[in-house]
């Protein structure tokens, strides 16, 4: 009986000791996985501080990257020299030769240094103390000055961009959020700085950007507001007049410009040359949905219609479209593209919309054609959103008549708005106003000529500050109901930036004159005009638009991604 309650006294005491170390292995365990989601301190002795609130340690990012430096290093961007940094970290276990300089890795750091002209140029950093912030924690902290999207075969990233004091810039690269994983964490962080006056990384500087008072004259000024439409298919005196004498800031090409594309490529060739005394390059765009509204010349095949892809609902294949619509425009020399539509087809009797759209379904709308506009982006293309605030469910055709809709704020707001917020959100750079007239919102405008709709619900509800353009203001809905030279006037004075006289060039003339008197005579400020020239030169300077001449492109693999695409949808 003894030796019983003995074996059992002996097996309570080895349960019992197994179970206090089992309980203390994962406390431990618990411990580590919770040290493992910290920012980890490359500086040791700092274990009994306490873990900085991610408010308070964006905060000492921001500050210290106005300085030119990260926390923890003694790096400073824009004056360490390449062996200073050779001294901190050693050799590199890898060096990268660039177009502007050398990168060396060290991965043991988490630490990437691009050095121009022995100094400091960029530093990039995946350590803990950045990757341990997300999306949204980014987002909501501080709004970027810029988005930008990258992809190739092994990235889909997005990266927002804070301009900073001393000529800084700071930049958070993520994983391009989706549906399934909308908040990611943070990649790497980049903190660069011009060197030398040349762009860092390959990227444009901000300078030319930067109109000046003193820098353009209002002739100027006014020129580059105007997106000018042209005859003919090859350079004529009308042409280069309206390039070199009113320094239009955008010439937009039809169906009746394009013949070929060696003669497409030629005729935007030679405006470059017109156009190659003037500072700010042009913008140079065409109306390329795919679909009906196609432009390509034969040589290129033109891409399905948007109804077709929203039958797919696929935004993976959107995204290509837009890539494959961005290659197109950048082969034959545009750099902008009037597309995506973002119009919801609500109403089947519709003229002008109809399979231009991805469908009546806003969330389908939204999805795809917020993935068809990052696709152009991505290809370096400006992309148009339109026709804002939604040109889905009207019965007249805006070329011919002026469309109304009866319907209030609140009630656009739950359909015809919905693409067009979120692609807002999502670092829309160009947003098409509609000629509509919208009563319940403004009872004498078109939402094209309101600043109720262009500065109350665009600026200031959906907080846009990109460059807003009129549909073409030679279209019925303005010629038959207002006065071409006037309505203009009315829409820079509603918040306008760009204005689209598509057809007649003879009118360019008269707008110019219209708007310049007005400013002369203070109906319009000239500090007005400078908030839309600045926007506009921005955007050229964004996407590091020039007048370089583009050769005739062998279109073989773009037509067959086409193919590919026409394939799927037929």
């Amino acid at each position: 009986m003894n030796k019983r309650i003995t074996i059992i006294i002996s097996i309570a005491i080895i349960a019992l000791g197994a179970a206090f170390f089992f309980i203390r292995s994962l406390g431990d365990n618990t411990n580590d996985k919770q040290a493992d989601q910290q920012p980890k301190n490359p500086s040791s002795g700092h274990e009994n501080e306490e873990v900085q609130e991610p408010e308070a340690a964006l905060d000492n990012i921001f500050n210290l990257a106005k300085q030119g430096k990260i926390p923890d290093s003694n790096i400073v961007v824009g004056e360490t020299t390449t062996d200073a940094v050779q001294e901190t970290f050693g050799e590199p276990d890898k060096t990268t030769d660039t177009d502007v300089g050398r990168f060396l890795n060290y991965p043991s750091h988490d630490i990437d240094v691009g050095t121009t002209d022995d100094i400091v140029s960029d530093m990039r950093s995946s350590q803990d103390q950045f990757t341990s912030f997300d999306f949204d924690t980014i987002k909501s902290y501080k709004k970027s000055d810029d988005t930008r999207y990258y992809q190739d075969e092994d990235y889909n990233q997005i990266i927002l961009v804070y301009e900073l004091s001393n000529n800084y810039v700071l930049k958070w690269v993520l994983p391009n959020p989706t549906g399934d994983f909308d908040n990611p964490d943070v990649d790497h962080i980049s903190l660069s700085k011009k060197i030398g006056g040349d762009g860092v990384n390959g990227e444009k500087g901000d300078d030319s950007g930067d109109i000046g008072d003193e820098g353009m004259s209002l002739d100027e000024k006014i020129g580059q507001m105007i997106f000018s439409g042209v005859d003919g298919t090859e350079m004529t005196a009308e042409t280069k007049n309206i390039i070199q004498k009113y320094h239009v800031g955008g010439i937009i090409l039809f169906a009746n410009n394009i013949e070929s594309k060696t003669q497409t490529v030629n005729f935007l060739n030679e405006m470059k040359t017109a156009n190659a005394d003037n500072p700010y390059p042009l913008l140079l765009g065409v109306d390329e949905e795919g679909g009906s509204v196609t432009r390509m010349p034969d040589e290129i095949k033109s891409l399905p219609s948007s109804r077709s892809i929203g039958e797919l609902n696929d935004p993976g294949m959107s995204f290509k479209i837009g890539t494959i619509l961005g290659e197109q425009m950048k082969a034959l020399g545009f750099n902008l593209d009037f597309a995506p539509v973002l119009d919801v087809n609500s109403n089947p009797d519709n003229p002008v919309i109809g399979d231009r759209s991805f469908g009546a379904n806003p969330k389908i709308v939204t999805r795809l054609g917020i993935q068809t506009m990052k696709g152009i982006q991505n290809e370096g293309v400006i992309s148009v959103i339109k026709h804002f605030p939604g040109h889905g469910d009207t019965s007249e055709d805006s070329h011919l008549e002026l469309p109304k809709v009866d319907k209030s704020y609140e009630e656009l707001s739950k359909l015809e708005l919905v693409p067009f917020k979120k692609a807002i959100s999502e670092s829309a750079d160009v947003s098409m106003v509609a000629h509509i007239l919208l009563p319940k919102i403004d009872e004498n405008y078109p939402a094209s000529m309101s600043k109720k709709v262009i500065t109350g619900i665009l600026r200031e509800d959906y907080d846009f500050d990109g460059v807003v353009i009129t549909d073409d203001l030679t279209m019925g809905a303005i010629t038959d109901h207002y006065n071409v030279a006037e309505a203009p006037v009315q829409t820079v004075k509603a918040g306008g930036d760009l204005l689209l006289v598509a057809h007649n060039p003879n009118l360019i003339s008269t707008v110019f004159d219209k708007l310049k008197a007005a400013v002369e005579d203070g109906e319009i400020s000239e500090n007005r005009i400078d908030e839309s020239v600045e926007r506009i030169t921005h955007l050229k300077a964004k996407y590091q638009l020039s007048d370089e001449k583009t050769s005739v492109p062998n279109p073989q693999s773009i037509n067959e991604k086409v193919e590919a695409i026409l394939q799927k949808t037929s």
